[in-house]
């Protein structure tokens, strides 16, 4: 007799392992299946996804150590601390990222038992319906909500097969979450092999660092990433489709953060670039390209691509069951994460939307408690961005042009970091809160941020925003001083025209 589960999630990344938790914590039989594309060094599975294995923990960690190394060799001078010979040993900073990653991923199978959500090591894929159903107008159709086409007509549980090398099993479940996550977007007839040209997974484990570092794609991937290796002394060039710096950002923030990256921190940065030819030989890499009326070679030890990410529907099954996929390849959801199809649902990077963790880690709550009976809700416009390059970018809600161009009458506040005390003692004052608010009714449209731990600050924003507060609820608000903090709250006293440190 197969297993039979109320909740069957495919897929153990943030949304998939947050969601099976979720449920189970309502009392739900849940099981998760995941592959062994990620293993420990013993062959076992390895939850958290792509953030926890090769994206947002590690890149982070790099980012972390990487930012000491610069520090030490330019910014403890300040202070009167002065070193000789700062060395960065890659080996130690590799194992470092390792080790995070190890005690991160083991942390969400001790989670696992504690919730009692079965772990099913395999590929997912849905068993295909019977022709009958499929040909039907529309597609699939349901007589009535309970009744849930599996492998045969009548049937209240969905079937998935799970495979291994090793042989497969069916498991039935009630309701089915899929989170299957993104890939890395390739380029057509540039190979990755992640030794001479890297994705993500590539960049994050090279063991030196190259004289010349060549990296496709200026978003936030290859900002994060060629910061890194900046950093440790490789020369650095970035070579972007787009014809505008961080188009998704406020224009004021990717305005000051050109400024920064280009003339201080001296990373290349070609804009309005078409990719020709590249080719890649034993030791080096070599990129023909084109930008406005001239062609280039750049000529590089190490290439890392990061054109962006594809939603992962390889190999589940849509067509045998009928799942409606966008233009884009994502699975098409309703506000709510309903696919087409009864009690199949769909979150984080494979349905459309960014292509953040914690969008999907809230779509996985929202799902579960939805499958439980309750309200979950994800706010979509309250989604905080960042950019964890140095100094770090974040942003919430409406940019200015977008606010322009939809014709909304608003205030904007700004304050640079310069005329706050915490910035000064920190030795680091780059950057500005900026704010935006609706000239009539004062609500905060956006937040946008640009400077040292900007990360962090940005939470006090996305709260505002989520409670529907005016500029005016945080000008009211105590803030601790000294803090990077009183820099939001001048920003919303600007609002008004009467910053009091500025």
């Amino acid at each position: 007799m197969s297993k039979q589960f109320d909740v069957l999630v495919i897929g153990g990344g943030p949304g998939g392992y947050v969601a099976a938790i979720r449920a189970a914590q309502l009392g739900l039989k849940v099981a998760c299946v995941e592959s062994q594309s990620y293993a420990d060094p013993k062959g076992e599975v390895r939850l958290g996804g792509t953030c926890l294995n090769v994206g947002c923990i590690p890149s982070k960690a790099l980012l972390q150590s990487s930012e000491y190394f610069d520090q030490a060799n330019h910014s403890f001078v300040m202070h009167g601390i002065g070193f000789d010979n700062v060395k960065m040993d890659v080996t130690t900073m590799m194992r470092r990222k390792d080790n995070i990653v190890t005690q991160l991923t083991a942390g969400i199978k001790s989670l696992f038992k504690k919730n009692k959500v079965t772990l099913l090591v395999g590929y997912g894929k849905f068993v295909p319906l019977p022709e009958r159903i499929l040909t039907s107008a529309g597609g699939p159709t349901f007589e009535a909500q309970g009744n849930f086409p599996g492998a045969g007509q009548g049937s209240d549980l969905w079937q998935v097969e799970v495979s291994t090398a090793n042989g497969s099993e069916i498991v039935e479940a009630k309701q089915v979450i899929i989170a299957t996550g993104s890939k890395p977007r390739h380029l057509p007839g540039i190979p990755v092999d992640n030794k001479m040209v890297c994705d993500n997974v590539g960049a994050l484990s090279l063991d030196g660092v190259p004289k010349r570092l060549g990296v496709i794609g200026a978003g936030v991937i290859g900002l994060e990433l060629g910061s890194v290796w900046k950093r440790l002394g490789a020369e650095v060039t970035l070579l972007e489709a787009l014809s505008d710096f961080l188009a998704a950002a406020d224009q004021a923030v990717a305005n000051e953060a050109w400024k920064v990256f280009t003339r201080k921190q001296g990373l290349d940065i070609q804009l309005g670039v078409k990719i020709g030819k590249v080719s890649v030989g034993k030791k080096t890499v070599n990129i023909e390209y084109e930008a406005g009326d001239e062609s280039f070679t750049l000529e590089c030890d190490k290439l890392i691509v990061s054109v962006g990410r594809l939603p992962n529907t390889d190999g589940l099954g849509c067509d045998g069951v009928g799942l409606k996929l966008d233009e884009r390849g994502c699975i098409a959801v309703d506000g709510h994460c309903r696919t087409n199809l009864e009690n199949v649902w769909a979150v984080g990077d494979v349905v459309p939307g960014p292509m953040l963790a914690h969008k999907g880690m809230e779509e996985g709550v929202m799902v579960a408690e939805l499958i439980a009976g309750q309200a979950g809700h994800v706010d979509y416009n309250t989604v905080p961005w960042v950019i964890y390059t140095h100094p770090e970018i974040a942003w919430v809600g409406r940019t200015e042009q977008q606010l322009k161009h939809d014709g909304v009458d608003y205030r904007v506040g700004q304050i640079p970091f310069i005329a706050n005390g915490r910035a000064l003692g920190q030795g680091d004052t780059t950057g500005f809160v900026k704010m935006l608010a609706d000239a009539k009714t004062d609500r905060i449209l956006g937040v946008h941020i640009i400077g040292n731990n900007a990360s962090e600050l940005i939470a006090e924003a996305v709260v505002a925003m989520e409670f529907g507060a005016a500029s005016e609820d945080i000008a009211r608000i105590c803030h601790a001083h000294p803090t990077l903090s009183e820099v939001m709250h001048e920003a919303a006293l600007a609002i008004d025209k009467r910053p009091l440190h500025f």
